[in-house]
């Protein structure tokens, strides 16, 4: 038994490194089909977010549709989430993983990027959260792409300068569920024709 546990053991700690997941998407004013019509920016306008309120029990990521506000001047952005609780200024849940975007990104479309928690924040389904935007020291101007006329989404709103307004973020929002790959269940199998071939020659 000990041989077939680190067999089984050895077998999926490489299935892993090969695993992938599925985007399972909990809330969300859109999608890629229909980006913003309108921006805002995050540093000016700051605290930019949004309110939202989940059905699952977890937030793993959040998209957004960004874009630089300053092109062609050599400078980026890096920029990172927070999920906070009770208000747009209120207790961070949790930060997301700081992602870098280069000067020109997403000038006229097609800014969509996601945003990762190293681990899925736990919330309570049925209550509202908040997201807010932050750009890090050094970065350029960067905007985020909204609904000026208002959007379909009925679980929360937009937050420009920290007060709400009269549309929505372009958002998506939801977990990852890992799944193994082809050639993680190619390995398990082999790990399971290797016991049993162990088994039989003893």
């Amino acid at each position: 038994m000990r041989t077939l546990g680190q067999l089984l053991a050895w077998t999926l700690g490489i299935a892993s490194g090969f695993a992938q997941g599925t985007f399972v998407y909990d809330q969300q004013s859109s999608t890629e089909s229909f980006p913003g019509e309108a921006n805002a920016l995050i540093q000016p306008d700051g605290p930019v977010g949004q309110s939202f309120t989940p059905s699952l029990t977890a937030v793993g990521f959040i998209r957004l549709d960004l874009f630089d506000w300053n092109n062609n001047n050599g400078k980026g952005a890096t920029v990172f989430v927070n999920l906070r609780a009770n208000s747009i200024g209120g207790t961070i849940l949790g930060s997301s993983t700081p992602v870098f975007m280069p000067d020109g990104f997403a000038v006229h479309s097609g800014g969509f990027t996601n945003f990762f928690f190293q681990t899925p924040v736990s919330v309570t389904p049925g209550t509202t959260y908040y997201f807010d935007l932050v750009a890090q020291a050094g970065s350029d101007t960067w905007g985020v792409r909204r609904y000026f006329f208002g959007s379909d989404y009925p679980g929360g709103t937009e937050f420009i300068s920290g007060l709400p307004g009269i549309g929505d973020l372009w958002f998506r929002e939801g977990i990852i569920v890992p799944e193994p790959s082809s050639v993680a269940l190619v390995l398990i199998g082999a790990g399971g024709l290797l016991w049993v071939r162990r088994v039989r020659q003893r």
